[in-house]
Formats: structure tokens, C-alpha cells, sequence
């Protein structure tokens, strides 16, 4: 049998309108994995568990993956908002100094709706030699109401790092107060009492230890510029590749890698039309894959 007949029987989505909704919106699973819109006339065999989802956290609203943009990745669009997965090497928005430079923002408005240049607006950032997750509103309220979920710490924000050494106790909490230097362009610890003074507040553990590092996971409490890179020095675990938050000769950091190893994994926050749970997962890239291979040998 089609899976989209099977899907539109009475007891299940009820007809075959609603089975091809349930499929465009990511409601339908075959054999635990997520059936494509495209697969609607897919056979059956017996044997095969077809799940639907009906309440799917993000699955309100149609979810497709666009074709990539270079080497950007589209992961999630809708009228209200767009989530990308930035390649390292790209700014997420120009800088005036950088009128050259590729950025996430110029991609988006240039190519998005067949080549018709269309507002993004930004909501947060991710560092250029950063890879991962990054969530652009596509108006202005939309852009406020989700700021305002980051600026109340509610959106889960979870990042990969390959550190130097292996931190103990192996997982913990990083707090500290830190500043911003406009003249070095870095973010430095500082004194609780600098009125200046911003929290620094991270979560971590270590997933695996390495031949002279560790792969480590950082949930983000507060979202401040280069929070993990700084408070990772601070504790005398360097990120592997760093090359401004660093102590010390090189010699002390010899391991290659073309940029500092810092991944913006996962990403959840609520939709700013109707509230509803969204959920994003973006898998580590090849370099950082690489450099663990190697680091297990």
C-alpha cells in the first residue's frame, strides 16, 4: 500500500490532504526515520512501523531545507523567522571594517525569494571562525519577541569544543564577570565591582577524553562575546586553534587546527507567533570530525 493512503485511513490523519500536510510538516516516521513530502507514493511492506506525529514540537508550520547557499545551510524558514548552519570562515553580519567579507545577512537578503533582496534581521551571533546554529527573524516584531527569550536566558544554546587538557572535575559550572575592550577587541575577566562588569555564566562536561585535549559540551546560561573562548582560558584549558584567548608560548598548544574548535550544536527556543517548542541539531563539521580522528589515534 502507498504511504499516503495509508497514512489518510480514518483512524490515522483522516484523508489524503491532511496525510500530504502531516508529510510536508515532518509529522510522518518509517522505521524510525523521518519520511520526505517527496516520498507520499513510498510502497509498504509488511513488517514496516509508520509513526505520525500529530503534536510534533516546530511542526505547526510547513519545514523545508532550502538549497544551500555555498556553504551555507538553511535548516528552517518560515515568514516570521530563519535558521541557518554557518560554515567557520563567514561573519554572521557585515562589519564596516570588513566591506568585503562574506556574511551570513548579505547571503539571506541577496538570495532569498528567487534573487528578490528581502529584510533579515538579526537576533543573536555567532563568532566568524565559529561554526553552527544562528536564528534571523524576518521582521521586526518577531526579531524583538525572540531577543527578548535570550535576553530572559530561556532558548537552550549548547556548543562543541575540543579544549587542550582534560578538566576536572569533568563537569561544572564557569562563572565569571567580564568586560568588553573596545580598543583590543577582547573580552577580559574582571572584577564583580567594574561597573562595566557583565555575568559570564556557563554549564560543561566533558564527553570524551582525547590524547592531550578533551571534547567538551558548553550550555550557554548567559550569551556573551567569546564567552566560551575566554572562560575556557581562564580554567588553563585553551580552545584547540585559538589564537587570540591564548596564554603562553605556541609551544604549549601543539596541536594544528586552522581555527578555534567551537561548534554551535544545538539550538532551542520558542516560535514567536504562537509559542510553540522549536528544536535544531546541527552536526559537527568535517574539520572538527577530522581533528577528533585524529586525536583518538
Amino acid at each position: 500500500m502507498r504511504l499516503d493512503k495509508f497514512l489518510a485511513a480514518e483512524d490515522r490523519a483522516g484523508s489524503r490532504a491532511r496525510a500530504a500536510t502531516a508529510l510536508e510538516r515532518g509529522k510522518v516516521f518509517v522505521n524510525g526515520d523521518e519520511a520526505r513530502p517527496d516520498e507520499s507514493a513510498r510502497r509498504l511492506n509488511e513488517g514496516d512501523v509508520v509513526r505520525l506525529w500529530m503534536d510534533r514540537p516546530g511542526s505547526s508550520r510547513v519545514r523545508r531545507e532550502l538549497t544551500a547557499i555555498g556553504d551555507l545551510r538553511i535548516v528552517y524558514e518560515d515568514q516570521w523567522l530563519l535558521v541557518v548552519d554557518k560554515p567557520a570562515g563567514m561573519l554572521t553580519v557585515p562589519l564596516p571594517a570588513r566591506r568585503a567579507s562574506e556574511s551570513v545577512a548579505d547571503l539571506l537578503k541577496d538570495h532569498l525569494h528567487h534573487g528578490r533582496r528581502s529584510p533579515v534581521f538579526v537576533v543573536h551571533r555567532i563568532d566568524e571562525y565559529t561554526s553552527g546554529l544562528v536564528v534571523f527573524a524576518r521582521d521586526p516584531a518577531s526579531q524583538v519577541q525572540i531577543k527578548e527569550q535570550f535576553r530572559q536566558r530561556e532558548p537552550e544554546r549548547v556548543y562543541l569544543a575540543v579544549v587542550y587538557g582534560h578538566p576536572e572535575p569533568a563537569e561544572g559550572e564557569w562563572r565569571d564577570f567580564v568586560v568588553w575592550d573596545e580598543r583590543a577587541m577582547v573580552q577580559k575577566a574582571t572584577h564583580p565591582r567594574d561597573p562595566n562588569a557583565k555575568e559570564a555564566i556557563s554549564r560543561f562536561r566533558v564527553l570524551e577524553r582525547l590524547r592531550g585535549a578533551s571534547l567538551i559540551e558548553v550550555r550557554l546560561e548567559t550569551g556573551k562575546r567569546n564567552q566560551i573562548r575566554l572562560q575556557a582560558r581562564l580554567r588553563g584549558h585553551t580552545l584547540v586553534g585559538e589564537q587570540r584567548y591564548v596564554f603562553g608560548p605556541d609551544q604549549l598548544r601543539p596541536i594544528d587546527f586552522r581555527r578555534q574548535a567551537l561548534h554551535a550544536h544545538r539550538l532551542s527556543f520558542h516560535h514567536p507567533r504562537d509559542g510553540e517548542p522549536l528544536y535544531f541539531e546541527s552536526p559537527l563539521p568535517p574539520d572538527m570530525t577530522e581533528l577528533l580522528a585524529k586525536l583518538r589515534r
